[in-house]
């Protein structure tokens, strides 16, 4: 998310770099282009107006920072303002009411909301440690209520039956009824698809929420749909009093309109980003991480959120005590180090978060996609174990096998092959302390990566 926008805002912010004080004349240019970045981003035009306003009214004339240049200290500032657009800090769900605390989630047809019950469900199982209660008071799709069952088990939450044949509010009432005799704490309530000028159907979410009265209402919208996201939600704040906004899709979303214009013209808080298709890929929304993220700036703090959750401590540990030990590292290992990666969201979705990546080239950026993991992957999988421990007996006719079951070509075995053997060198530095050395080495190739990491394909 948020690519061309980081690309415009980083090299029209470049040009202000040197002066010795921000005044309206060396920074209407600059304000000119970052207006024009917004816009292409389709945020909203009385969003980009207020910015530029309020950027405008505190750069000219600020006195700069002794230790800062004045590039940095306009950096300052649009980074402060960009964070104030899309709300002052992260707003946590509230769930302080007496049990169960009745989530409602709302949002149009297609723009992800049963899987976003899925994905928030996880969500509070895990990082909340809440027992919820899922119920889906769609009764105009039954593959709705499939769907939402089949998520319920893969995340681990309980599901609560509902049939076509019955009404919404009477479906919601039974399953807070059970989530009381059960002791659950969350009930979350899924509603059928519904757009704004659809009165009968409005009128129903609206008996709904008066009979449910829900602690949070969450309404939840398309990201690629850019500046109309934040006009829809309007339109269902006026008919819902909403809590808080789930955006989905911002991996697709390479503008972020949606996510800096929402806030100003619903008043409401995007309270998570949906950033993938898997379960687990829903991060709380935290305006000044996306701030630093669209400034080029990288977002270490979600990195570090990630690798706590998602990364498997046990078998790293294992990993690494067997490196630093006997300086092995197998093709299994490599493997594993693979998955984790894609967990994670991947190699792009690891880049995106790391300072100064921004502006990595897009041929470098091209040379390390997400499907030349999984292509890994698949080449290792198709080893048998023996070849895996011992990747020297790989030759021509393993190598044609290996190509063959992983529908891939021999170069790309070879490449796989060679890239391992880089890192295992890597590793067995590792071995009795020798971390030191190997940091020193890279340091003296200044910072490159070591050749052939990624190699051309």
């Amino acid at each position: 998310m948020f690519d061309h926008l980081s690309e415009r805002l980083s090299s029209s912010l470049k040009a202000i770099s040197g002066r010795g004080r921000l005044t309206e004349d060396n920074i209407k240019d600059t304000l000119r282009e970052v207006r024009m970045a917004l816009l292409e981003a389709d945020v909203a035009l009385p969003v980009v107006r207020d910015f530029v306003a309020r950027v405008k009214e505190r750069a000219v004339g600020a006195e700069v920072n002794k230790s800062l240049t004045p590039g940095q200290e306009f950096l300052k500032i649009v980074k402060q303002e960009l964070e104030h657009a899309m709300g002052d800090g992260n707003v946590p769900l509230n769930l302080a009411a007496q049990p169960p605390a009745v989530i409602l989630m709302a949002g149009l047809q297609g723009a992800g909301k049963t899987t976003s019950v899925g994905k928030l469900a996880k969500y509070l199982r895990e990082k909340l440690k809440k027992k919820v209660l899922v119920v889906s008071a769609d009764v105009y799709r039954p593959a709705a209520i499939k769907q939402l069952e089949t998520l319920a088990n893969e995340v681990e939450v309980s599901f609560f039956p509902s049939t076509v044949d019955q009404r919404p509010v009477t479906i919601a009432e039974a399953a807070i009824a059970h989530a009381k005799k059960q002791f659950f704490d969350v009930v979350l309530v899924d509603t059928a698809g519904r757009t704004a000028i659809d009165e009968a159907m409005m009128a129903e979410i609206q008996e709904l929420h008066q009979a449910v009265k829900p602690i949070e209402t969450l309404f939840v919208v398309d990201a690629m749909t850019g500046q109309d996201a934040a006009n829809t939600a309007r339109a269902f704040n006026e008919a819902l009093p909403l809590t808080g906004i789930i955006l989905t899709k911002t991996d697709g979303d390479a503008r972020g309109g949606a996510a800096l214009s929402i806030r100003h013209i619903t008043g409401k808080p995007i309270k998570f980003l949906g950033v993938g298709e898997k379960t687990a890929a829903l991060e709380a929304f935290h305006p000044e991480r996306i701030a630093s993220r669209i400034l080029g700036m990288g977002d270490v703090l979600s990195l570090i959120d990630e690798l706590e959750q998602k990364v498997d401590k046990d078998k790293a540990a294992k990993v690494a005590q067997k490196v630093m030990k006997e300086g092995k590292f197998s093709l299994e290992d490599f493997r594993d180090q693979l998955a984790q990666m894609r967990d994670m969201g991947g190699m792009m979705g690891l880049l995106d978060k790391m300072p100064g990546m921004g502006a990595m080239s897009a041929q470098v950026k091209g040379q390390m996609d997400d499907k030349m993991t999984v292509r890994m992957e698949a080449i290792i999988n198709s080893m048998t174990p023996k070849e895996r421990t011992h990747p020297d007996l790989i030759k021509g006719s393993r190598k044609r096998r290996i190509a063959a079951g992983s529908g891939t070509q021999v170069q790309d075995v070879n490449k796989l092959l060679k890239q391992f053997l880089q890192m295992q060198k890597m590793m067995k530095k590792m071995k009795g302390g020798g971390m030191s050395k190997m940091l020193r080495g890279l340091g003296g190739m200044g910072g490159k990566m070591p050749p052939g990491m990624f190699p051309k394909r």
